[in-house]
């Protein structure tokens, strides 16, 4: 049987960690696929000849498109990243009736919905298990391991940098901006870090996987975001004194209203398996009904943990080659016409409980006059906390854990608690989830 070609558009990290895999594993990757597979053809403007393995047998160009209309290619991977081109590279690959693998999590979060209903009018694949939590098998975990099951939420930790610098500022005590720097020089962050730090990339993948477990359209727009920026070293310190561990967390859930959809800083039990999830790797918890609990753990991103997914994908469209388009696993888990118009909840309806850290002038009568607030709004109190002064000083932290309540009520709790005068600067809050 012929070769199945491929041509990777972009020979830089996960580009170049793929090419290496096909080639180190052909023989492996061939037995499990059912024939060859081999990169006929390449597009890289910038890439490291003493790197990649195979590249002799690779025609080269630095016009992408060059790679797209190519009558020789039959799977297009797609590995540049960002909006544009990648969005023009793809449509016109399944316009000519290539298959598609891509990495591209935010290519597919803002532009999938159309990029999944060409691709049905083709009759052709688009497959992305690499542009969530990079070597994880969640894509294909939801899609086709958990298809039997309703699930009830997901909650995950899917940036790497944000988790490597809430793992430093717990284990070490430091300060988000020397920690940052750190990252970056590591290389875990980029010059701007404002997709990793301000959950803009989580928000990204969230997005897949709350269609993939729902059944909804990709609504990336719908998402509520909040970064890490403004969480301080005694915030951590206050979480651990109550059991809890701070993660930047995605979470989706299903609810009788709609769905949650929503990336931020969250309490979690320091008893949880995913709370002990540290540095730069990446889990996943998903509950179904029938299964429970669930959770997918590993690299979240790096060379040859994503090509790994991507040659994963690679295989798949292999095989379906042959496959009547109709009997092929749908792009979104569900059947394209049974996707639910289920409403995506504003973040003001969203219930959870909720840290809160004040700073309080040190008077009589303070505690009794915020608690009155909360009382008012219908928002019990599960713990409090308040330090000593020290020596000459006139304020005080305290910190109170609350029960679960609707975040409105929330929001207009901590607006009252700011407008009195005993209270000296903003309210610090962080949402609490028990993933019980």
């Amino acid at each position: 049987m012929e070769p199945v070609k491929v041509g990777l558009l972009g020979l830089g990290t996960v580009g170049g960690g793929t090419l290496n895999v096909l080639h180190r594993n052909a023989a492996e990757i061939s037995r499990r696929a059912g024939r060859d597979i081999r990169v006929v053809h390449a597009a890289a403007r910038h890439y490291d000849p003493e790197a990649l393995d195979g590249l002799e047998e690779v025609r080269l160009t630095d016009d992408a498109f060059e790679v797209v209309n190519d009558p020789e290619v039959e799977i297009v991977v797609e590995l540049i990243g960002g909006y544009s081109p990648a969005r023009e590279l793809v449509l016109q690959a399944i316009d000519n009736g290539k298959q598609v693998v891509t990495a591209n999590k935010a290519l597919i979060a803002l532009h999938g919905n159309e990029i999944f209903s060409a691709a049905q009018r083709q009759g052709v694949t688009v497959a992305f298990e690499a542009a969530v939590a990079g070597g994880i098998p969640i894509i294909k975990a939801l899609r086709e391991g958990l298809a039997a099951n309703h699930i009830q939420w997901i909650a995950g930790i899917i940036n790497g940098t944000g988790n490597f610098i809430l793992t430093e500022m717990r284990d070490k005590g430091r300060q988000f901006e020397e920690v940052l720097k750190e990252a970056q020089a590591l290389g875990y962050a980029e010059a701007d870090p404002t997709f990793d730090v301000e959950g803009i990339d989580a928000a990204h993948k969230l997005t897949i996987l709350a269609s993939l477990a729902f059944g909804i359209p990709l609504q990336f727009d719908k998402c509520y975001t909040e970064g890490i920026s403004r969480i301080e070293p005694q915030d951590v310190a206050y979480a651990e004194e109550f059991g809890y561990r701070i993660k930047h967390l995605g979470v989706t859930r299903k609810t009788d209203r709609g769905i949650e959809l929503r990336v931020h800083p969250t309490l979690i039990p320091e008893r949880r398996l995913i709370a002990n999830v540290d540095g730069v790797m990446n889990a996943v918890l998903v509950q179904g009904d029938a299964v429970g609990p669930t959770l997918y753990y590993g690299a979240g991103a790096g060379s040859l943990p994503t090509a790994s997914a991507v040659v994963a994908d690679i295989i798949d469209v292999a095989r379906t080659l042959t496959t009547d388009p109709g009997n092929r696993v749908p792009h979104l888990a569900f059947q394209p016409d049974e996707l639910s118009d289920l409403p995506v909840l504003e973040m003001e309806q969203v219930v959870t409980a909720y840290y809160l850290r004040l700073t309080v002038k040190d008077k009589p009568g303070v505690l009794a006059r915020l608690t009155g607030i909360l009382g008012d709004a219908g928002i019990s109190i599960e713990a409090i906390k308040q330090q000593e002064p020290a020596e000459g000083e006139a304020q005080v932290p305290l910190v109170m854990l609350t029960h679960a309540v609707e975040e409105g009520r929330m929001n207009r709790a901590i607006e009252a608690m700011e407008a009195l005068e005993v209270v000296t600067g903003p309210v610090a809050r962080i949402r609490v989830e028990q993933l019980g």
